[in-house]
């Protein structure tokens, strides 16, 4: 049996940086042959669509499986389902959804993961298939492909999130259960332990949420306020 997973322990922080050194990498390889663009995103979306259905049987194999993990209503799933649209059909749509779900909420369980057992425990291994894939994946689109979000992106994926809480917390309410940590914090260690106490936590994660995407839209502002400024007209 694996040891207690251990936060920022040598096997997380090794998946870690993992995570960002592939999508580096696929994109080295995919501007001296750019024809392995195709074969990069397809394996990508494989790689979640794998990690996915094995996160199921494991916890069907190990008595996990319930009603309160059974269903995608987490935001990764939803992150996920888009990026795995987006990979395999390109969509501006898919692409700025799997951008702001992955870095606002799959971003977070990858830095604290609710996890029993380290590395090489299956559900170790799982899991950072699952979200270290989700962020390799828009790294890829984003870095490798030149997708971007654009303004109008922001209202659209602030909609969408609201209307992903609204569903989770319906499931919430009619299920008893805790999809989206819309009734309860987590009890590993996240981000929530900040916040104010159920339900008053509510609240701060709506406006934390909206932060969020103006925040990771930041770096497409720089680039266009650079680009539209002197230098940018000078270096161009």
């Amino acid at each position: 049996m694996a040891a207690s997973f251990v936060l920022f322990g040598f096997a997380h922080r090794a998946v870690m940086a993992a995570t960002i050194a592939s999508p580096l990498a696929l994109t080295a390889a995919k501007r001296k042959a750019p024809g392995l663009d195709k074969l990069f995103r397809y394996s990508l979306a494989a790689l979640l669509l794998g990690g996915w259905a094995s996160w199921y049987v494991l916890f069907w194999m190990r008595g996990w499986l319930g009603i309160g993990n059974a269903l995608p209503l987490n935001l990764c799933d939803w992150a996920a389902i888009a990026l795995i649209i987006a990979l395999i059909r390109p969509s501006q749509i898919a692409y700025e959804l799997g951008y702001f779900w992955g870095l606002a909420g799959t971003l977070h369980g990858l830095v604290t993961p609710p996890l029993l057992r380290d590395f090489p425990d299956p559900q170790f291994i799982f899991f950072f298939i699952n979200h270290g894939g989700i962020i390799a994946s828009l790294l890829y689109l984003t870095i490798a492909d030149g997708w971007r979000p654009w303004p109008r992106s922001l209202p659209r994926v602030i909609a969408a999130t609201l209307g992903y809480a609204a569903v989770a917390g319906f499931a919430d309410w009619l299920l008893g259960v805790n999809y989206g940590l819309l009734r309860a914090k987590p009890d590993n260690f996240s981000i929530l332990d900040f916040l104010s106490p159920w339900p008053v936590y509510i609240p701060e994660l709506v406006l934390i949420g909206v932060l969020s995407v103006g925040l990771y839209y930041v770096p497409f502002w720089g680039l266009d306020s650079w680009r539209g400024s002197g230098r940018g007209r000078k270096s161009a």
